[in-house]
């Protein structure tokens, strides 16, 4: 597991001949282990901010740093999952969990039982010589997440990687990564539209406002997660309980509450369902 830090880094842009700033100053720890969503209207810097964690874009100017280290490009300590599953579909389930360790030169031999062990916890065993095409959604992603956990990465990143799951099935996945997160444990940063994810998710909820982007407030849902043990309990019974109720319409308001830009384009779009 890393933490992650952000030093007054912004991000601008060139857009038809002039400065965009798309980043004012943000300043966010994230310690070891901990499990941060993200929310925010479109356009707020949300998957920038991801996107330079993971050293495919950098700040204009600021520090950003994965154990005190600057992020000066990708790494195999930080592994991406994105809302497009981007499976290699001639490639059954089992090579695309393996293909990362192919990469990076393990011997097939040595690769088998590390995608056994995944295919296992992901519940993917009876899928294993399935193609792409194969699956529903919600399997494609688990591959997905399988394919980023088997290469051991201290922090993972993902944006909006439910986004285009059906609601069902999307309540699923959110389990799934809870059990996920707790057996192998990561630092994890969590971009979504959803206030209900966010909420049942994460450690810390960055709200963010925009445009430019910047933090509007951090609420910290942990210990309410700890204290009425949400992880132990099913999506629906946690979503009845009254601090869950409470975390929820707090970030509704602070997400409603966004300044529209200049232009009066209404930015306030989220989701309050799962």
């Amino acid at each position: 597991m890393s933490k992650i830090s952000f030093s007054e880094v912004t991000r601008t842009f060139e857009r038809n001949g002039s400065d965009y700033v798309a980043l004012q100053p943000v300043s966010l720890k994230i310690p070891s282990g901990e499990f941060v969503a993200i929310v925010g209207p479109s356009g707020c810097g949300k998957t920038t901010l991801l996107r330079m964690v993971a050293g495919l874009d950098h700040p204009t100017s600021g520090v950003l740093t994965v154990d005190e280290r600057e992020v000066d490009g990708p790494g195999p300590d930080r592994a991406v999952v994105f809302q497009q599953f981007a499976l290699l579909p001639w490639k059954t389930v089992r090579e695309n969990i393996g293909f990362g360790l192919k990469c990076r030169g393990m011997r097939p031999r040595a690769i088998a039982p590390l995608v056994d062990q995944c295919l296992g916890i992901m519940q993917l065993e009876a899928h294993a010589d399935s193609y792409p095409h194969q699956l529903s959604g919600g399997m494609q992603q688990r591959v997905a997440i399988a394919r980023s956990f088997i290469l051991e990465p201290k922090v993972l990143l993902m944006d909006e990687p439910f986004g285009a799951l059906d609601a069902h099935t999307r309540i699923e996945m959110q389990e799934e990564l809870i059990r996920l997160t707790k057996s192998k444990p990561r630092t994890v940063l969590f971009i979504t539209h959803s206030v209900e994810e966010a909420a049942y998710l994460a450690d810390r909820v960055v709200v963010m406002a925009g445009r430019p982007g910047s933090i509007r407030e951090i609420v910290d849902v942990a210990s309410l997660r700890r204290s009425e043990r949400w992880n132990d309990r099913p999506v629906e019974e946690v979503m009845e309980l009254e601090s869950f109720t409470k975390i929820r319409t707090r970030l509704w308001r602070l997400l409603r509450t966004v300044d529209r830009p200049a232009d009066g384009t209404d930015v306030t779009k989220f989701s309050i369902a799962s």
